[in-house]
């Protein structure tokens, strides 16, 4: 069975020790979720650093609130939405600073064209706003449905499913104008 999954898996007991205060427990969900956080942190922000302080921060939440969590077998689009919500508003705070330094990546061993092509989807999606952004990230890379993203979201699965629709349509006008 998928660890990462929101369905039942082994980390059910390892949920229920977390809300009970086990900081094993609790270490176990990080070394588990944490890689999914970063990702999602990484797409909002574009920035690996700030995604790292996101996903920190989002842990530091966590802990907090964890015994509020009203769905445990939720706990993946859970951890992902608190990053999410991270990750947003250091981007909000990154806004605010004059510098802007851009990362580019080392063009792949090969074809130059593709290089251009990955440069140019992250420069379309760091014209997205953040919440666009963590739509995307949920979607395409955690691979989640519109079902989780929704609940984690607290909105509604058909309003994710034409949200993300608009998002893609937006991704795709700016690329055809690079």
């Amino acid at each position: 069975m998928n660890v990462m999954s929101d369905e039942a898996t082994p980390l059910d007991g390892v949920v229920a020790g977390a809300r009970a205060g086990d900081e094993v427990a609790f270490t176990r969900l990080i070394a588990a979720y944490h890689p999914d956080m970063l990702r999602v942190a990484f797409v909002i922000t574009g920035d690996a650093d700030v995604a790292s302080d996101a996903a920190q921060l989002a842990w530091q939440t966590a802990w907090r609130k964890l015994g509020s969590l009203r769905e445990p077998d939720r706990i993946r689009s859970w951890l992902v939405a608190i990053a999410a919500n991270e990750a947003r508003q250091l981007a909000r705070h990154q806004r605010r600073r004059g510098v802007v330094e851009i990362a580019v990546p080392p063009e792949p061993p090969g074809d130059p064209a593709a290089g251009i092509t990955r440069l140019d989807l992250v420069n379309a999606l760091a014209r997205l706003k953040p919440e666009d952004r963590e739509l995307i990230a949920m979607r395409y890379v955690l691979g989640l449905d519109s079902f989780e993203i929704a609940a984690a979201r607290r909105k509604s699965a058909s309003g994710t499913r034409a949200r993300i629709a608009r998002v893609l349509a937006e991704l795709r006008k700016e690329l055809d104008r690079d």
